[in-house]
């Protein structure tokens, strides 16, 4: 059987099993819900795409790994070895990174609306680049650095007002996005022009992201050419050189069979070949370029594992297959009618014969999982497994209904190890006040 993960295998048992580990014997051990990640699979993607920009642009860039899409001290660990930078949106995330010994002059912080305590955490921490998105941060970043008597390097998120292909919630390449300022109204341009009378920032790039879980390529060699031309209009305009291209992320990934993203060779070559397409149009030297991949990097070297509760049977209607997480373990399916690939772990080989709705533990009627999707008949007690879950799982997991948080398992050629504990109810109640 053919996976939509390369971590996946059957093992002797004829069980599903994760960068070689039992996953029916990591249920047992550690409980469910569990959330497994294969560490093997997260290294050898970064190194592909690492590799890849290298051979098609030579070494004038970095891979800075966005946080968001799975933060843990454990895999800023990991992308520190594989010589990775680092995205956050967050004091925590940056914190977390810190904590974590991963270098602040490789953290780009992003967020469009930083608070006054994170840009002084930020610039004390010696982050290598604010992402600014709008006039207000500016000024207050600006302020913020004088009066610790420090300079913060920057660059702007820009709307290069391209849309990808993606679900209407994570377009953010459109003029119509509470991120960035725009191209079109010379929003950006102005704020360029502002910033170069400003003491406490210097100007080191630009940055766009036009969306996320990008299948086509063509997107991208349209926001380089937008991008690479507004850098030169800079220069011709006001003098000011931008050495800097940040690009963002957003490549897609395989959640079920149909999907059919690119591969980081075809992502490099696209970028490196439109870089210099517009720079020898433009005649300007090339810049260096950042990329922010996260949920290609960590999605799908992971699964979220199950026990089945109960199988309902509604003749003629539906059935509902009940699992002991949902809504608080994965809200995607909520948040977007997210899609994946599922299947018993003790039997993955099992004809998936019958349709079901995959329910979620929550007091409410929309904490689903999956909906009309086909599985071997299923019984209480049985595991179920849900693929590609590396990705905005554990990151947007919640206490609704006071459930715990899972554990989460980083698995290395076959030995597991515990990365976060399970949230214990004392767990649930240590912040609370009587």
């Amino acid at each position: 059987m053919e996976f939509i993960s390369e971590c996946l295998r059957v093992n002797g048992q004829g069980h599903l099993a994760v960068g070689g580990a039992d996953v029916v014997a990591l249920a047992k051990q550690y409980g469910t819900p569990l959330y497994i990640m294969d560490e093997n699979q997260i290294r050898n993607t970064c190194r592909a795409l690492r590799c890849a920009m290298q051979e098609y642009y030579g070494k004038n860039f970095l891979l800075a790994y966005a946080s968001k899409a799975f933060c843990t001290a454990a895999i800023y660990k990991i992308m520190n070895e594989e010589g990775m930078g680092a995205d956050v949106v967050s004091g925590g995330e940056l914190f977390t990174a810190i904590k974590a010994g991963f270098p602040t002059d490789k953290i780009y912080f992003h967020g469009n609306n930083k608070t006054a305590g994170e840009i002084e955490y930020g610039l004390q921490s010696g982050v290598r680049r604010f992402v600014v998105d709008n006039l207000e941060e500016l000024e207050l970043l600006n302020e913020t650095a004088l009066r610790l008597n420090l300079t913060a390097d920057i660059s702007f998120r820009i709307k290069p007002g391209i849309e990808a292909h993606t679900h209407e919630f994570v377009q953010t390449g459109k003029i119509d996005s509470k991120f960035g300022v725009a191209l079109e109204t010379g929003e950006a341009m102005q704020i360029i022009k502002y910033a170069r009378t400003l003491k406490g920032v210097r100007i080191k790039g630009v940055h766009c992201h036009i969306g996320s879980q990008i299948f086509e390529l063509e997107p991208f060699k349209l926001a380089v050419a937008v991008m690479m031309r507004f850098i030169s209009d800079v220069k011709n305009e006001l003098g000011q050189d931008i050495p800097e291209l940040n690009l963002g992320g957003g490549f897609g990934i395989k959640y079920i069979k149909s999907n059919d993203p690119p591969s980081p060779a075809d992502v490099a070559r696209t970028i490196a070949e439109a870089v210099k397409e517009s720079c020898e149009q433009l005649n300007m030297q090339p810049p260096f370029i950042v990329l922010e991949p996260g949920r290609s990097i960590v999605a799908p070297a992971g699964i979220t594992v199950y026990t089945v509760g109960s199988v309902k049977e509604i003749p003629g209607i539906r059935t509902y297959v009940s699992v002991d997480g949902g809504m608080t373990d994965n809200p995607r399916y909520a948040l977007y009618g997210a899609v994946y690939e599922l299947l018993l772990p003790e039997r993955p080989l099992d004809k998936k014969d019958t349709m079901v709705t995959v329910a979620g533990r929550c007091c409410e009627s929309g904490d689903l999982v999956a909906s009309d999707v086909r599985l071997p008949k299923t019984r209480a007690g049985e595991l179920l497994a849900v693929l590609s879950t590396g990705a905005y799982n554990y990151s947007m997991a919640s206490n609704y209904n006071r459930v715990p948080r899972p554990a989460v398992i980083m698995v290395a050629d076959g030995t597991p190890k515990l990365i976060v504990r399970r949230e214990t109810y004392e767990d649930l109640i240590r912040l609370d006040v009587l």
